[in-house]
């Protein structure tokens, strides 16, 4: 198989508003390794990372991840190189990804819940040279199912475990090289590192985010949190979620110098004697974990002194469980709601108790320019809902090497549609009202109807397949698969089996599975999937409201 011509991801803000950034203090050339090393320069022996009983020092940190980074040129990587990166809430997640900064290589995150499909499909669309993978994550082989992939990967050079590493596969541990050899510093404005979208349309979308963009997020979202160096940040959701990267995430505790602590599952029964022991200040949380702590709170009353935010984000986070937050975890709640591509909003400690439990917050800058607009693209009053459109100093202008998601995502003159519906309050905060596509947003995880529907389409007992999201009060929305049968109908066990067997994230396999004789066609005979997911999803509404 020929290997395919390299594809760097970039990421080029027009001239006019980097020069606006750059004089408004947005953007000051920071860039990854070098913030790692000041940090280490600074307090070498502070902990960074704690992970059960490990302590991880900065002046460790960085020191492993130099190392490991020159290792890795040694390989025969070259600065530019795409690494994907798949670990878990583990110490190895951050000597891979400081290893690949010091090497000047780009992280591109896939998720532990990741199997075959996205996998391959991420590091084939990266054009990635080697992964860097945990080797079990879970009881999950991930390590095995890497080397299983590699005949599908031309430009694939390494597979590098971090634990026992099967015959074929590299050991990370046993990687090292002369610092000395590892190049200058990236320019700032070069991309940094490569988050993955959602997906409304099929598989994930590689979103290249620069240092400068970055930084600046994580800066203001320190801000606006009050992360300091005594801050202590719990990592309960996936460490290679932008949630938990950067608003304020674990990149934000390391710049200010604080601590990251690491929890290996976010249930209450594992985060509350974790959040005591390690007087943990700030955790992050979606929805529906939010519900579970609350739940449990309910039940246990924990002692949680230091504890001052729990963030809720990912999904809407309704009012009469915001309300729940301070009585029974006595922290502030504050909401989140960004994406992966760039726009952040947060509530404020001096919003009033209403807009806290009622709203998803207001955006980080005073450059955060925010368009709210029909579906003929006219601007929507205040308090009315619209679609969200928005761009600034941190959101991309486009997707790595995708044009046709590119012209469906941003209009000409930059700005990027979100895809959410949101009501716009007169003080700037937003009220998220769902989505305008076809995604379903289940805990937190966001799924393409239409990657799902395909994967049913292959199976030989399927004639036609339609999802939709339906309201979940635990999991925010839930995925329902109407199945047009092909003779004889599969039945829900074998359909979720098969999809077991293709390989893919098991949050995508759809909770209710429901057979249908046949679906309604437009005028002309054609299936209008949009038109026909909102009358599915009506009539699944109603039978769960009869009085709607």
């Amino acid at each position: 198989m020929t290997e395919p011509t390299q594809t760097a991801p970039t990421q080029i803000w027009p001239a006019d508003l980097a020069a606006r950034y750059r004089a408004a203090g947005y953007w000051r050339g920071e860039t990854f390794p070098a913030m790692l090393r000041a940090r280490a320069a600074d307090h070498p022996d502070r902990v960074a990372i704690t992970s059960g009983e490990d302590q991880l020092t900065y002046g460790a940190l960085n020191a492993r991840a130099r190392a490991l980074g020159a290792g890795l040129l040694a390989l025969g990587l070259v600065p530019g190189d795409r690494v994907l990166i798949q670990m878990g809430n583990a110490p190895c997640f951050f000597h891979a990804v400081f290893a690949a900064f010091a090497a000047g290589l780009v992280p591109v995150y896939a998720l532990p819940a990741h199997r075959r499909t996205e996998v391959t499909h991420l590091a084939r669309k990266a054009q990635a040279r080697a992964v860097l993978v945990q080797g079990r994550i879970d009881r999950f082989d991930h390590a095995a199912m890497m080397m299983g992939l590699r005949a599908d990967l031309p430009a694939l050079a390494h597979v590098i475990v971090a634990g026992a590493a099967p015959e074929g596969a590299l050991d990370m541990d046993a990687i090292a090289g002369d610092p000395a050899s590892l190049p200058p510093d990236p320019d700032p404005q070069a991309v940094a590192f490569c988050q993955i979208s959602g997906g409304s349309t099929g598989l994930p979308k590689l979103i290249p985010r620069s240092h400068d963009d970055y930084f600046y997020s994580i800066r203001a979202s320190n801000d606006i949190c009050g992360i300091t160096e005594r801050s202590v940040y719990l990592a309960a959701l996936p460490v290679a979620h932008n949630f938990t990267m950067s608003s304020p995430g674990h990149f934000g505790a390391l710049y200010a110098g604080g601590r990251v602590v690491l929890c290996a599952a976010p249930m209450p029964q594992i985060a509350f004697p974790l959040i005591a022991r390690e007087g943990v200040t700030i955790t992050g949380l979606v929805p529906p974990l939010a519900l579970l702590w609350l739940d449990a709170a309910q039940k246990a009353r924990p002692d949680l002194p230091t504890l001052n935010t729990l963030q809720v984000g990912g999904a809407k986070f309704l009012p009469e469980s915001a309300r729940r937050v301070a009585p029974l975890l006595g922290c502030r709640l504050q909401q989140v709601f960004g994406m992966a591509e760039g726009l952040v909003n947060y509530t404020r400690d001096d919003d009033p108790d209403e807009i806290v439990t009622g709203t998803q917050g207001r955006p980080i800058s005073p450059d955060d320019e925010v368009l709210i607009l029909d579906d003929a693209g006219a601007p929507v009053p205040d308090g009315q809902p619209g679609n969200l459109l928005t761009r600034g100093p941190y959101t991309i202008r486009a997707y790595h090497d995708d044009d046709s998601a590119n012209a469906r995502s941003f209009t000409e003159d930059g700005f990027y549609r979100t895809g959410d519906i949101v009501i716009r309050l007169p003080s700037g905060h937003l009220v998220v009202q769902g989505r305008a596509n076809d995604q379903i947003n289940r805990n937190g995880e966001k799924i393409s109807a239409e990657e799902v529907e395909d994967l049913l389409l292959g199976h030989p007992g399927v004639f036609d397949a339609v999802v939709v999201s339906i309201p979940d009060a635990r999991l925010g929305e839930r995925a329902c698969a109407f199945i047009q049968p092909r003779g004889d109908a599969p039945t829900p066990t074998e359909i979720r089996k098969y999809l077991r067997s293709r390989e893919v994230a098991a949050f995508k396999i759809p909770d209710e599975i429901r057979m249908v004789d046949g679906f309604a066609t437009t005028a002309v005979g054609k299936i209008s999937r949009r038109q026909l997911r909102e009358t599915l999803r009506a009539d699944v509404l109603s039978e769960l409201d009869p009085s709607t």
